[in-house]
């Protein structure tokens, strides 16, 4: 049995239509990597499948079990985490805190406040430092390891490197090395597609709000992909 199913999942915002029918599997262990200009309907998707934004049509399930029309805490219980675009730490809070709460939130598992320290080091000596306070890779760093301590079936990680620097996003992707080892199950929306492919397994492609390529990364050619992204192929491919 697949570990997430997605049927046919519209969702939208008033009356733009911001995800339309999309339907994909995800094995257990299995990293996707969600690509797509600005606008493709990326983020509204990783809501839609987390519960912080409402599904117009399709059906969604974890490990068999209809999660459609569960709200996010419920999900964050079976094992949906998402790791939100900008990151949305609760800033006048320490590390620490912002740690426990989800912590307390969570369920029982692998992941406790001394092996995600263990696993981004760089969190020690941050750990009474208040959130807000933090650079960019460091709070991207604690929302990670936030999602992490709800010990996920799960993880969606939103745009991960946006607006970080480069040695900010080699320090997270350093991070996401043991995530890969754990053989966590993850969707991750990358602008950067050479840093999204040396991480996935498989690739899709969205635009307008549908899926227009699927495949495997490995076997996927990059022009291919870039095609598909603008709009600018003759036939879009889903395999």
């Amino acid at each position: 049995m697949s570990r997430l199913v997605v049927e046919r999942l519209s969702a939208r915002h008033g009356l733009l239509q911001a995800v339309r029918d999309v339907s994909f599997e995800l094995d257990r262990g299995e990293i996707v990597a969600l690509v797509g200009a600005n606008g493709a309907g990326k983020t509204t998707l990783l809501r839609a499948l987390a519960g912080a934004h409402p599904v117009f049509a399709g059906r969604v399930r974890l490990d068999g079990i209809d999660v459609t029309d569960l709200p996010a805490e419920q999900r964050v219980r079976l094992g949906i985490a998402l790791v939100p675009e900008g990151r949305r730490l609760f800033a006048p809070l320490t590390v620490m805190e912002n740690l426990l709460l989800a912590r307390s939130a969570g369920r029982s598992g692998p992941w406790t406040i001394d092996t995600v320290m263990a696993d981004f080091p760089q969190l020690q000596p941050l750990r009474k430092a208040r959130a807000g306070t933090l650079s960019g890779g460091e709070q991207q760093a604690v929302a990670i390891a936030r999602a992490l301590l709800t010990n996920p079936e799960i993880l969606l990680l939103d745009e991960v490197s946006l607006g970080l620097s480069p040695l900010a996003v080699d320090r997270v992707y350093k991070s996401l090395n043991a995530l890969i080892a754990a053989a966590t199950t993850i969707i991750l929306v990358e602008q950067d597609l050479r840093r999204a492919l040396s991480v996935a397994h498989r690739v899709i492609c969205l635009r307008e709000g549908s899926v227009v390529l699927t495949g495997r990364a490995a076997d996927t050619p990059r022009d291919r992909i870039m095609a598909a992204y603008f709009g600018t192929d003759a036939a879009d491919a889903v395999a």
